[in-house]
């Protein structure tokens, strides 16, 4: 049965104290109110990881992430952060690939896959992202996108070395624009994904996958999206600042 896990993705939001507020009150609400075996991740900047991770030891089913981490074990890259500093802090994921990072800072197929590298010989469980614009989309090239950055970005793995990632579509068109796709929409993109990984790694690998949708999901549309056969929870950016609609998204597992 694979892993079904909501996380949450800050962004450059929330100072040092504010993040530790919202980081408290979700994981009293996550404890009190969410029945499931979901697993719960929050993926802050990095002036948090450090003390989320203090406050989240004793809670197996609630875990830290970072936001990005660099491809180089060290070195002299000023203003960057690596993968072995980021688990050192007590994280256990880290996002990569995630639009974002794509369309501000260039960050190809070919690097991610360096970074991906890095994460894995560092322990951390990558949340790697793929997904199209909406101009992909309306050229209908979404296919071959989404299974280019699959090939190009983690495809070099071996099956064992995949098997630690987790995997996030976001349709970048609804990407903090209100605009979220249809639980259709997103289902067919999430069946054809795990169709590519049965074809390169075999049903069990593909199987055993966890997918998640990031997209404008929120309180009202979560469990309609989370109740698609491929759909294994989401990627939530906005909603995951508000304890309240952030917990409610995790009990639409419940």
């Amino acid at each position: 049965m694979r892993k079904k896990i909501v996380a949450g993705n800050w962004k450059m939001n929330l100072d040092y104290n504010e993040g530790l507020s919202l980081f408290s009150e979700v994981i009293n609400m996550v404890k009190d109110e969410a029945t499931g075996t979901q697993e719960v991740v929050v993926c802050s900047p990095f002036i948090h990881l450090h003390s989320l991770a203090q406050l989240a030891k004793g809670y197996n089913k609630i875990s830290v992430g970072a936001q990005n981490a660099h491809q180089a074990e060290s070195g002299a890259y000023t203003g960057e952060v690596s993968a072995k500093q980021v688990k050192s802090v007590g994280a256990g994921y880290v996002i990569l690939g995630h639009s974002e990072r794509r369309q501000y800072f260039g960050e190809n197929n070919e690097l991610l896959a360096k970074k991906t590298d890095t994460a894995l010989k560092n322990g951390l469980k990558p949340i790697f992202c793929i997904g199209e614009t909406l101009q992909e989309r309306e050229a209908n090239q979404h296919f071959d996108i989404i299974k280019s950055q699959l090939v190009e970005g983690v495809f070099h793995l071996d099956a064992e070395a995949f098997g630690t990632l987790v995997l996030a579509y976001e349709p970048v068109w609804a990407i903090g624009t209100g605009v979220t796709a249809s639980a259709e929409q997103a289902q067919e993109i999430h069946a054809f994904i795990r169709k590519e990984l049965a074809a390169k790694y075999g049903e069990q690998v593909a199987d055993d996958t966890t997918i998640l949708y990031g997209g404008s999901c929120n309180p009202k549309n979560a469990a309609e999206l989370f109740a698609q056969p491929d759909i294994d929870g989401g990627l939530i950016g906005g909603a995951s600042l508000k304890s309240r609609d952030f917990t409610d998204i995790v009990k639409a597992f419940n």
